[in-house]
């Protein structure tokens, strides 16, 4: 298990599908999500369980819950890492409305990073924001993530074009609490 000062986080269970399709039917964390389409919850109990690939090194996805009592409150993930270049992308959700605002996802995304460049052998990690999420981008900024460009136009939302900031974060550069 991958443990911070408020989280831990641990592979994907079945029984987490009912919290992900709540999380998913909710707007504020849908709002700035590039999402595929709706998954009826028959489907997300199916793909959490006998269809869930295992994580590998390109593809790991975890369960943000807290460390106090273990409840299920995010989703965090490292995609598309490459040895070859030791990167990787961050993709983070805290799905709880009572645990936006409390430091878990801040605690969340440092364990991951910390994982990510320790054991992974990482040198760096991207991560996709819109110039409008400030609360995301102030948590990104304060654990050393810097904005490297943008992508004009590049996320639709209600019928709205929106920008796309790339943030990383390189080895000896995340912030430690």
């Amino acid at each position: 298990m991958l443990t911070g000062k408020l989280v831990r986080l641990r592979a994907l269970e079945p029984s987490d599908a009912g919290a992900l399709y709540r999380w998913n039917e909710d707007p504020a964390v849908l709002q700035w999500m590039i999402n595929e389409y709706p998954d009826s919850l028959a489907q997300l109990t199916k793909r959490l369980g006998e269809e869930r690939p295992r994580n590998t090194y390109d593809k790991l996805i975890l369960c943000i819950e807290t460390l106090a009592d273990r409840t299920p409150i995010g989703v965090i993930a490292l995609t598309d890492a490459e040895p070859e270049n030791g990167r990787a992308e961050l993709d983070v959700y805290v799905g709880e409305a009572a645990y936006r605002n409390g430091g878990y996802g801040t605690d969340a995304i440092r364990v991951l990073c910390r994982y990510g460049f320790d054991q992974m052998r990482l040198h760096g990690i991207t991560l996709w924001v819109v110039p409008e999420n400030g609360a995301a981008r102030h948590v990104y900024k304060k654990l050393s993530f810097v904005e490297e460009g943008r992508e004009r136009e590049r996320f639709r939302r209600d019928g709205r074009w929106y920008d796309l900031i790339i943030m990383s974060v390189l080895e000896g550069e995340l912030v430690e609490d």
